[in-house]
C-alpha cells in the first residue's frame, strides 16, 4: 500500500505514478482544501507522462491518518511531511508543487528545506489573511457571470455567507460555479465527485500560527486563473512577489483548476518551468 509513516509516525497514504526519469527529481503535489482528497487533482493534465508525480495526502485529509497532536496539522509542520517523504522516496532533491492551500505547505516546506526542492509551482495559492484577496477584482470577477442561468442562487448564497449564516456546505456549493470559467458538465462532474470530506476542525488547525510568507530563493512559477472567482489572481500576484527567482502566468479562460479547463497551456507552462 502506498503509505509511509512520517517523522512523528503518522501514516499518510500518497500515490506515485509515471516513469522515474533520469536526472529529473519526481514532482511532489499538494492538494488544497485545506484537506481535499488527493485524487482531486487527476494526473495534473499529464505532468506523470515524462517524470514520477508523486501526490501526498495531508494529514488527516484524504486516506491519511489523524495525528495524535491536532497541531501538527498547521501547514507549516506539514512542511515536515513533504521532507518525511522525499526521504522514504530516497531522494534528496525534489520538485513541489501546491494547489490553492497546499500552496502554504510548499512555500514554507522550500524555504525551511532550501536544499531539498529545487523547483517549485505555486497553482492558485491562497493566501495567509482574507485580506489578500482584491475585494474589488473578486466582485468583478463574480459580477461579470450575472448573465448565467445558476447566478441568482449563486449570488444570493455569496449573501447568505457574507452575513454569517451556518449552513456552509450547502451554500459553498450554491457559488461554486464561481470557481470555474465554465461551469459546464465538466466542470459540475469534477466539482460533484464523492470524495472524504476534511474534518471541521482541521481549517483552523492548518491556518493556526500562520505568519508573514518567507522569501524562497528556488525559482518558482506563480499560476492564476484570469477568471478565477474564488480568490481571484491577486494572491498569486503577492505570492510572486515575495521570492526574488519567481515569475506569474495568468492562464486565460481558467478558473481555480486551470489544469481541468486548460490542460495544454497548465502542461506546458509547467514541463518548460521544470526543464528548463
Amino acid at each position: 500500500m502506498p503509505i509511509f509513516t512520517s517523522y512523528d509516525g503518522t501514516d499518510l497514504w500518497y500515490e506515485a505514478t509515471g516513469p522515474a526519469t533520469a536526472g529529473a527529481p519526481p514532482l511532489v503535489a499538494l492538494p488544497g482544501g485545506p484537506g481535499a482528497d488527493l485524487r482531486y487533482l487527476g494526473d495534473l493534465a499529464g505532468l506523470d507522462t515524462a517524470r514520477t508525480l508523486v501526490r501526498l495526502d495531508g494529514r488527516a485529509a484524504g486516506r491519511s491518518t489523524v495525528p495524535a497532536d491536532r497541531a501538527s496539522c498547521s501547514f507549516t509542520a506539514q512542511a515536515a511531511d513533504v521532507a518525511a517523504l522525499a526521504r522514504h522516496l530516497g531522494h534528496d532533491r525534489i520538485d513541489l508543487l501546491g494547489h490553492s492551500a497546499g500552496a502554504l505547505v510548499a512555500q514554507h516546506c522550500a524555504a525551511e528545506f532550501p536544499t531539498l526542492v529545487d523547483r517549485l509551482v505555486l497553482v492558485c495559492p491562497v493566501g495567509r489573511a482574507a485580506r489578500e484577496p482584491d475585494a474589488a477584482e473578486l466582485a468583478a470577477l463574480r459580477a461579470g457571470r450575472s448573465a448565467e442561468p445558476w447566478y441568482p442562487a449563486a449570488a444570493d448564497a455569496e449573501a447568505r455567507l457574507a452575513r454569517g449564516e451556518s449552513d456552509t456546505r450547502e451554500l459553498t456549493a450554491l457559488i461554486t460555479p464561481f470557481f470555474w470559467a465554465r461551469w459546464d458538465d465538466r466542470a459540475r462532474a469534477e466539482a460533484g465527485r464523492a470524495l472524504p470530506a476534511a474534518p471541521d476542525w482541521l481549517r483552523a488547525a492548518f491556518y493556526a500560527g500562520a505568519g508573514e510568507p518567507r522569501p524562497v530563493t528556488a525559482p518558482t512559477l506563480v499560476i492564476a486563473g484570469a477568471l478565477d472567482g474564488m480568490i481571484g489572481t491577486a494572491p498569486a500576484r503577492l505570492a510572486a512577489s515575495c521570492h526574488p527567482n519567481a515569475r506569474l502566468a495568468v492562464v486565460e479562460a481558467a478558473g481555480h483548476r486551470p489544469w481541468v479547463e486548460q490542460p495544454v497551456r497548465f502542461r506546458t507552462l509547467v514541463e518548460e518551468f521544470l526543464t528548463r
